[in-house]
């Protein structure tokens, strides 16, 4: 296992939070010590305790600010670091169906990074990916781990009216919309897999920290699947 950075940064946000940062750019070492700390606060809760919520290289700490402050939180999370913990548990394996016919961006990336359209879905296809974060919007995974050879920036400007199932990519980064919104990134697919649940215990497919793999399906399977 890659070790975890050895001098986090605790900020105070607000009254009522503590933001641990273990880096400044996306990085796998910092990522696996935002999971360790969530999972180590998780069994070792302290008294005031409200919500952890990681992201790519940080961990923010939500408090009861009538019960604790800052520096006992801080404290309590610096002793769960210098703790040993136990090995995380296996993260579980999802799979999303994906459709890449009449994709709208598909035959740009392809002219972009000088694949065919077909060798573009051979490389989105082959990704190993695992949900990162949550953000934006509801149920918006940030997943890591597009391969390098389909890896764009943003577009320059947004498009709207996105449907949701699409699968789009930038950077290093996939996502599957949930809602009609605009984005910037490249939509190379659309999926029928639901991601919002409608269950409130458990809203949404993935957790953090889950693998994604992505397989295949045609328009008919698509339509029926929807």
């Amino acid at each position: 296992m890659t070790p975890a950075p050895s001098a986090p940064i605790f900020r105070p946000i607000a009254e009522r939070a503590v933001l641990v940062e273990f880096g400044m750019a996306l990085d796998h070492a910092a990522h696996e010590a935002v999971l360790r700390l969530d999972q180590a606060l998780a069994a070792q809760p302290f008294i005031g305790f409200r919500e952890a919520i990681p992201a790519f290289v940080n961990l923010l700490v939500e408090f009861d600010p009538a019960t604790t402050d800052h520096p006992a939180v801080t404290a309590h999370l610096r002793s769960l670091l210098n703790a040993e913990t136990t090995a995380r548990a296996r993260p579980t394996q999802r799979e999303v169906l994906v459709c890449y016919e009449d994709s709208p961006d598909l035959n740009a990336v392809a002219a972009q990074t000088g694949l065919t359209p077909e060798a573009v879905i051979n490389a989105h296809l082959s990704g190993d990916y695992a949900v990162f974060m949550y953000g934006f919007a509801p149920g918006y995974a940030y997943l890591g781990g597009v391969p390098e050879a389909i890896r764009l920036d943003r577009k320059p400007a947004p498009v709207r009216d996105i449907p949701a199932g699409s699968v789009i990519i930038a950077g290093a980064q996939c996502l599957i919309t949930t809602l009609l919104m605009p984005t910037g990134w490249w939509i190379i697919g659309r999926s029928p897999t639901p991601i919002l649940t409608h269950d409130p215990a458990r809203p949404f497919l993935f957790d953090v920290d889950d693998k994604v793999r992505f397989h295949r399906i045609s328009r008919a399977e698509y339509e029926a699947a929807q």
